[in-house]
């Protein structure tokens, strides 16, 4: 019950209802192509909106990642998080992963790479430059987006398929208070995968792995092996000086994912010289009132560090 409550929280923050006071009167008018299939697996349909500026597009491509506690559903996304970066010409792909509680980290991670993949592959198509593509989210959608900026993969030039032969690294980053460091989560050695604060998020963090012998995924018990996976899933280890330029906005007050967490990465950013920029919303908690309008500094952050369309 407390995981359905917090997730039920977590998306009234970010729905229509809770943000169009702080939207603009109008929409800048853009066309959506809905439910563009990205991928498959296991039968299933990985599904991405488009929206494109009807004037003034730039070239540019942002990927928006639907995710909060890394549930995903078509029905959370909202066209107000997206008005901000149409303005300026943005081409948005609002992509849904695989969700939470049937889907655990690892495999919304596979899932995001292969978004990215299938949105350079396709960049003719969408009118964007496949080397100038952001990416941005909050709170899941924020580690998931840091996730992209920090351990985004090179294509598989050998792949069968040509979409996984593209490389899924982004250029630009920005993110609201995301967790960057599940094994030191507020504190050092406070171990969050699907403990302590994030008890109630057990599902994406119960890892599992398939057994050839039985042919089925089990869970795995390991404590040494969750541990490493861990690491591997937390975007402050995989920071290295070549990551894409990174934005956080986080509230000193956030009690689910604490500002820690931002400090932590930005630290190891500046230690490798990979631009960073901490934004701190004093007495703030994990989302505010009038937190869309802060989307004017992402984009202002995408302007700066995604260059535009040659003309």
């Amino acid at each position: 019950m407390r995981s359905c409550l917090a997730l039920l929280l977590f998306l009234a923050a970010f729905s229509p209802a809770a943000t169009a006071f702080a939207q603009p009167a109008g929409l800048v008018e853009f066309t959506r192509q809905e439910d563009v299939i990205y991928g498959r697996k296991f039968g299933t349909a990985l599904t991405l909106d488009v929206f494109t500026p009807k004037a003034n597009a730039n070239g540019r491509g942002l990927i928006f990642c639907v995710s909060g506690g890394w549930f995903s559903a078509h029905e959370a996304i909202n066209v107000g998080f997206f008005n901000e970066f149409l303005k300026r010409g943005y081409t948005v792909f609002a992509v849904v992963h695989g969700s939470q509680p049937k889907f655990t980290i690892p495999e919304i991670l596979q899932d995001q790479h292969r978004a990215v993949r299938f949105v350079r592959h396709n960049a003719k198509r969408f009118g964007i430059d496949p080397d100038q593509i952001g990416i941005y989210g909050g709170s899941a959608g924020g580690h998931l987006s840091l996730m992209q900026g920090t351990a985004g993969e090179k294509g598989n030039p050998e792949a069968t398929d040509p979409v996984d032969r593209q490389s899924s690294r982004v250029q630009a980053v920005a993110c609201f208070f995301p967790p960057t460091d599940f094994l030191n989560y507020g504190k050092p050695g406070e171990n969050a995968l699907g403990r302590g604060v994030l008890a109630s998020f057990r599902a994406p963090f119960d890892f599992r792995e398939l057994d050839p012998k039985i042919n089925s995924f089990v869970l795995i018990s390991d404590e040494d092996r969750i541990l490493e996976i861990g690491r591997q899933i937390s975007p402050v280890y995989q920071v290295t000086p070549d990551d894409a330029p990174s934005l956080i906005i986080h509230g000193d007050a956030d009690k689910l994912v604490p500002i820690q967490q931002a400090e932590r990465i930005i630290e190891a950013f500046k230690e490798q010289n990979v631009p960073a920029e901490l934004i701190v919303k004093p007495g703030a908690a994990h989302g505010w009132p009038d937190l869309p309008l802060d989307l004017v500094k992402f984009a202002d952050w995408f302007d700066k560090h995604l260059k535009p369309a040659a003309k």
